[in-house]
């Protein structure tokens, strides 16, 4: 598969129009339901082979944030032969109590993986986890940026900021204007 027979899947696949509320709090006129497009072979397949495209030299760790980020650090684990972690959103509180799962050293390079990207609020707070444990963070670099946002607010962080596809890739430049 090409890189626009992936966006022509993703955007069959998980793609609904209608009335949302998204994690930001905004509202949009269409939803990327990332469950439909990270549940299909397919599209998972190649999307581990595009993060792995896109993942600089010297990275040490992948990592994903709970639970969109999951499949996707996992298919870019195996298709890159690098280590990955898991972010939770919250601490358990059940056995070991940690945020973070998988091994992090000191000064591991990492980099995130995300599905939809819109003000990049929770790649930046696994960022910020990430930071805490001794790690650094190279990059962050998302399925589809929605272009609200997520952009701007990463790289205020001084994290770089890549996306495999935006919304104009998917043909919903405007929807919401």
């Amino acid at each position: 598969m090409d890189i626009e027979d992936v966006a022509s899947r993703i955007k069959e696949t998980a793609v609904l129009h209608g009335q949302f509320t998204l994690r930001s709090g905004r509202t949009s006129s269409y939803y990327i339901d990332k469950y439909l497009f990270s549940t299909r072979p397919d599209i998972l397949r190649e999307l581990g082979r595009l993060f792995t495209e896109r993942i600089p030299e010297g990275t040490t760790r992948l990592a994903g944030a709970e639970l969109g980020g999951i499949p996707l650090v996992t298919t870019a684990c195996m298709s890159s032969g690098i280590p990955c972690i898991f972010i939770r959103n919250s601490r358990k509180e059940y056995g070991t109590s940690k945020q973070m799962e998988g091994q992090l050293e000191d000064g591991d390079s990492v980099v995130i993986l995300e599905d939809v990207a819109t003000t990049g609020g929770q790649a930046i707070e696994a960022a910020s986890i990430i930071k805490e444990a001794g790690g650094t963070v190279s990059m962050i670099i998302s399925v589809i940026d929605r272009l609200e946002g997520a952009r701007e607010n990463i790289e205020a962080e001084g994290i770089r900021f890549e996306s495999l596809f935006t919304t104009r890739d998917l043909g919903l430049a405007g929807a919401d204007d």
